[in-house]
């Protein structure tokens, strides 16, 4: 038989009365049983689930409506004085918590006045409406609660978006703001590496992946499952990413997404290719064409998404641990120019010409966009390494190492082009090689740096020797003869290679191009600069979770306004 007890005004949260109606399943002498506020969807599960009564009718949204199946009569009062108990232990919680308890929200901003989050777990009927008011007040917000229109979403982000807030969720299951959980996510180690994600679970497998590897996080912005459709047009996203992209201490930004409308995509791709950092992106169920794409590296699965972020986030911080460039003659003209900021390589060994191609690539993020014929080992933007060697340039001629006269003429052509910052050179000796290949150069170089400086630019040399002091053209001359002429030697190509590298990326810094980071706002960065100051509404134990880990918060006991009276509530609100 169904036995109904109501008990008016006692709003408590769903996860909590679940709980309850767990517990209370286990008693003996129960059928079934279930705990619930009076709100209009929960009197129509009632109805579903075949334990709805007369009595609910009456019900308001703020009462806790119980619903026993028992077969003794007796068992009401059993039920009834535990969840008296429970009552009670919800009180007692509050009282003894170490964080501060409220009502409303002037409370709220009292207790907390430089709050700049709020965490709203309550139910999706009211959900957009504090959220709004968070917004109004000058609060980001992370909307755990589900149901809420994504026409409300689309409104409340909007004009978060106008304030310079961020909107996450609604259905936004996790996040990490400096190192402080939010709602369901795990204790992961501070790192390098951002993440922005549509999908709460794909940013916990994510970033607990990235922990297990021994690499760690700086923020996980959830964004809710529905951003990046062609209805929400991935407000939170782009704002969450550009917060990434200028928060220095993030180096690595993840993308986590189910492939979004296409329109969409382009434009969030658009604004990825704007930073200056390496972004891994994976959109769930689609297989990337290309691995990489200027600075966005695309993966297929979750853990192909950690390891690629691990490895940059790995270079990144052997960067930042590497010692200072050292003081380089002629580099301050180079910057004056605002035009320099290109490498070009003139090889004459053909696996030298590779792996310069190979590093350039990778260490300045770009894909190749030559076909590699006629000797072109890479072409990137205006970044180029030749083989010299190659069947194009040896008919009818000898190999570059044999007669250097062709990559004589062809360095002088390079310093006369306005974006040349940096020619690589290799400079192979041994039985075999051209006598005296350093002495070949000096006029070259003399020559080139001649014409750049007659056109108010300078252009650096860099390059290595490979060959030994027994060799006949003698190792330690052949350096000489091109240091006299201030070329940079390097003990290897690859060191050539990476010094080049480091050169570029600087003048490309001092060229400080436009880019949309700069539209981030000021409370975005505020919020990514420190732990959150959060006013939860909801669900008790978030409150305790973000105390737990450093960050502030104060927990608005909310409740439906006017006891859930719509009309009546919808009165108050013009009335205020």
């Amino acid at each position: 038989m169904l036995y109904t007890v109501i008990k008016s005004n006692s709003y408590q949260d769903s996860v909590s009365l679940m709980l309850l109606t767990n517990k209370l399943s286990e008693m003996e002498g129960i059928n079934r049983i279930s705990v619930m506020m009076g709100t209009p969807a929960n009197k129509d599960i009632f109805k579903n689930t075949g334990l709805y009564t007369d009595e609910l009718e009456a019900a308001n949204p703020s009462d806790i409506c119980i619903v026993i199946d028992t077969d003794s009569e007796e068992m009401i009062a059993q039920v009834v004085a535990e969840v008296d108990n429970f009552l009670k232990n919800q009180a007692s919680k509050g009282q003894g918590s170490k964080f501060s308890t409220v009502r409303t929200w002037d409370s709220a901003l009292k207790k907390l006045p430089d709050a700049n989050l709020a965490l709203i777990s309550i139910p999706g009927k009211y959900a957009a409406q504090e959220a709004r008011k968070a917004v109004e007040k000058g609060l980001h917000v992370f909307m755990f609660s589900d149901n809420v229109s994504i026409a409300e979403e689309r409104e409340v982000k909007e004009l978060a978006k106008e304030k310079g807030l961020l909107v996450m969720g609604p259905d936004c299951g996790t996040g990490i703001v400096s190192e402080v959980p939010l709602a369901f996510a795990n204790v992961v180690s501070e790192g390098n590496i951002g993440i922005v994600g549509a999908s709460g679970t794909g940013i916990q497998e994510v970033s607990t992946l990235i922990d297990h590897m021994g690499g760690g996080i700086t923020h996980a912005i959830g964004t809710g499952g529905r951003d990046l459709s062609e209805g929400i047009g991935a407000i939170t996203a782009i704002d969450s990413l550009k917060g990434l992209a200028a928060d220095e201490k993030t180096k690595v930004i993840v993308l986590i997404s189910k492939p979004p409308a296409p329109a969409v995509r382009d434009r969030v791709i658009s604004v990825l290719k704007t930073f200056g950092k390496p972004v891994v992106a994976v959109f769930m169920g689609e297989k990337p064409a290309v691995a990489q794409e200027q600075n966005i590296h695309y993966a297929w699965t979750l853990e192909d998404t950690a390891k690629k972020a691990m490895e940059l986030a790995q270079q990144a911080a052997a960067e930042a641990e590497a010692p200072a460039m050292p003081e380089i003659a002629g580099l301050d003209k180079i910057k004056a120019s605002g035009t320099q900021q290109y490498i070009k390589g003139l090889y004459s060994g053909g696996t030298l010409a590779y792996e310069a191609a190979m590093l350039i690539s990778d260490g300045l993020e770009g894909a190749d966009e030559s076909d590699h014929q006629d000797g072109v080992m890479l072409k990137l933007d205006g970044h180029e390494v030749i083989d010299l060697g190659d069947d194009a340039y040896t008919q009818g001629r000898a190999h570059p190492m044999i007669d250097p006269r062709l990559r004589v003429e062809m360095i002088v052509d390079a310093a006369k082009d306005s974006g040349t910052a940096v020619i690589l050179l290799d400079v192979v000796i041994g039985y075999g090689a051209f006598g005296d290949p350093a002495q070949a150069l000096v006029s070259a170089i003399e020559q080139a740096k001649e014409e750049a400086a007659k056109a108010g630019r300078g252009v650096l040399f860099i390059a290595s020797v490979t060959g030994t002091a027994k060799d006949p053209q003698q190792y330690d001359e052949q350096v000489q003869k091109l240091n006299d002429v201030g070329v940079i030697i390097k003990e290897s190509n690859a060191s050539a290679v990476r010094l080049a590298i480091q050169i570029v990326k600087q003048l490309q810094g001092e060229k400080a191009p436009e880019n949309q980071e700069a539209s981030v706002s000021e409370a975005v960065k505020a919020l990514l600069a420190s732990k959150p100051k959060v006013v939860n509404i909801g669900l008790r134990h978030f409150s305790e979770t973000i105390l737990q880990y450093g960050g502030q918060v104060v927990q608005y006991d909310w409740a439906p306004a006017a006891g859930g009276n719509e009309k009546l509530a919808k009165l108050l609100a013009l009335l205020k």
